[in-house]
């Protein structure tokens, strides 16, 4: 049974989908079980945010250096890893009554003891939208990303007390100011983006004309089929949901 083990650092990690890497074998006790099988076996992680890790034949990566190199079922992996190692640094004491939190270990939770106060690793719900109109669909890009990144889906956290339709309405809206109808899920996605879940829909266009936030969308704008700009690429939620946006236009186009 194969094991699938990671190496976290701060902000990066170096991935073996056979066994522990080489250049962690001094670590094999630090190991920690994610709480977590499927078809490839059991799932390790070993946090070496605290270790002088010199780098040869492996070396570190960022998660999103990894985003465009692993599959989309492997990135997943090293996205939970870093995840949950982030969650056991943050989470070491209760914030109840203050004493040590204890691993719970047939779960990812941290338990206390004194007051049974239990806490789980945070999860953001978020929504990300492909909008459709005619032959066209409407990309924006982030003020992050305004010196030349990706065209990409609106996104936005679901706020308390709200649907994840209602979420979708809303920040179409604000961001650039136009409405949608005709709703339909399509897939989701966890994003270690520090801790989202996308949920991802189709909509169609149903009315008014872009007029972008300034906050967080620097520009948005409608694409045809045949001029598409730079986007993310496929193995992300984004690129999954434009690919199927675009795959429908075309369908549509030789009814």
């Amino acid at each position: 049974m194969a094991k699938i083990n990671s190496g976290i650092s701060n902000e990066q990690s170096l991935a073996d989908l056979v066994g522990l890497p080489a250049a962690l074998a001094h670590y094999q006790e630090q190991q920690q079980s994610l709480v977590m099988s499927s078809e490839h076996g059991e799932h390790w992680l070993v946090d070496i945010h605290h270790i002088e890790f010199v780098e040869g034949e492996y070396r570190l990566h960022t998660l999103r250096e990894l985003l465009g190199f692993l599959s989309r079922e492997h990135f997943q992996y090293i996205a939970q890893a870093w995840q949950y190692a982030l969650f056991l640094r943050t989470h070491r004491y209760c914030g109840r009554c203050g004493e040590e939190l204890r691993k719970v270990t047939w779960e990812m939770a941290m338990h206390c003891d004194k007051c049974k106060h239990r806490v789980y690793p945070r999860v953001s719900p978020c929504i990300i939208v492909a909008i459709h109109n005619g032959s066209q669909i409407l990309l924006a890009q982030g003020v992050r990303q305004s010196g030349g990144g990706y065209y990409s889906t609106l996104a936005g956290f679901v706020e308390s007390a709200e649907s994840l339709e209602q979420a979708v309405h809303r920040e179409v809206m604000e961001e650039v100011s136009v409405r949608v109808k005709n709703i339909e899920y399509f897939d989701s996605q966890p994003w270690p983006f520090p801790h989202s879940l996308m949920v991802g829909y189709i909509a169609e266009y149903d009315g008014g004309d872009i007029k972008v936030d300034g906050k967080e969308i620097h520009d948005a704008q409608w694409f045809d089929i045949d001029n598409m700009p730079n986007t993310p690429p496929k193995v992300s939620i984004a690129g999954h949901l434009i690919e199927e946006t675009l795959r429908r236009i075309k369908k549509n186009q030789k009814k």
